[in-house]
């Protein structure tokens, strides 16, 4: 079978350098035994050392072109090759409601949904590893204080240790993307409760963070209905004059217990 052909509008860029794959394929390594599910394994770079690792694999690939070539080279994945999209799908059902590792050179488009997805099946996936855009890598990898901080940064690092681990440049893609990638890992943490309603906090970290160069006290705002607004001693606190990149992810715990109190005061 000829080679599959990389399609745009799915974001495909293979990569063709082997050590490279290797050396991401191994990433997965520092969570040992448990089964491993390779996202968008195209023609198989990185499968053809993951396949060699002594625990259950699967890849899940929705280009339906990739899935045939996989089949036709990979012969020992045959029952194990998911045609489909990965956010679509039910992670409960991969390994039989066993955690597993989340590993694969993302489509750059989809990486951000594919973490959200990650986070929405925190406890069944101890450990994510894979190739992404450089930027959003520093994005997720980022501490309080620098312009890369943001919404990735604090939802992840809330219940995992994330790890910047190389740089890779655009010639070892075909074709080559026009930013340069990054390989990271993110291994969960021993954040069991956040101490806040974790709904309440995502929706304050992507409300602030949607204004960023906002004071707290003019971002938040948004919250409250025009019924209900906050209270001048809540706006007055001393927090509400930092502006989001200045605060660590407990002080957004402490942030969410605020803005809960204060949704419960104004609707009593």
């Amino acid at each position: 079978m000829k080679q599959v052909r990389p399609k745009k509008n799915l974001g495909q860029h293979f990569l063709t350098d082997l050590n490279i794959a290797k050396q991401i394929a191994d990433t997965v390594d520092a969570c040992p035994e448990i089964p491993v599910l390779e996202v968008g394994p195209g023609m198989g770079v990185m499968t053809q050392y993951l396949v060699e690792k002594p625990r259950p694999f699967k890849v899940v690939e929705i280009d339906r072109e990739s899935v045939a070539y996989l089949q036709e080279h990979f012969p020992r994945l045959h029952n194990n090759i998911i045609g489909g999209d990965f956010l679509r799908m039910d992670l409960q059902e991969i390994f039989d409601g066993q955690q597993f590792v989340l590993t694969g050179n993302y489509p750059y488009d989809i990486s951000s949904q594919i973490f959200f997805k990650m986070l929405d099946n925190k406890d069944l996936i101890p450990c994510c590893t894979g190739m992404i855009q450089r930027e959003v890598a520093l994005r997720m990898a980022s501490q309080p204080g620098n312009k890369q901080y943001g919404i990735l940064s604090v939802l992840i690092q809330a219940w995992y240790h994330v790890e910047y681990l190389f740089t890779v440049e655009p010639g070892v893609f075909n074709p080559p993307p026009k930013v340069q990638s990054a390989v990271i890992r993110m291994t969960r943490n021993d954040v069991t409760d956040l101490g806040c309603d974790e709904q309440l906090f995502r929706r304050v970290v992507k409300t602030v963070f949607n204004q960023r160069r906002k004071m707290l006290r003019v971002s938040l705002r948004q919250i409250f209905n025009g019924d209900h607004p906050a209270s001048q001693a809540f706006l007055e606190d001393s927090m509400m004059t930092r502006r989001p990149e200045q605060l660590s992810i407990a002080e957004f715990v402490e942030l969410t217990n605020k803005v809960e109190k204060e949704l419960f005061t104004n609707t009593k």
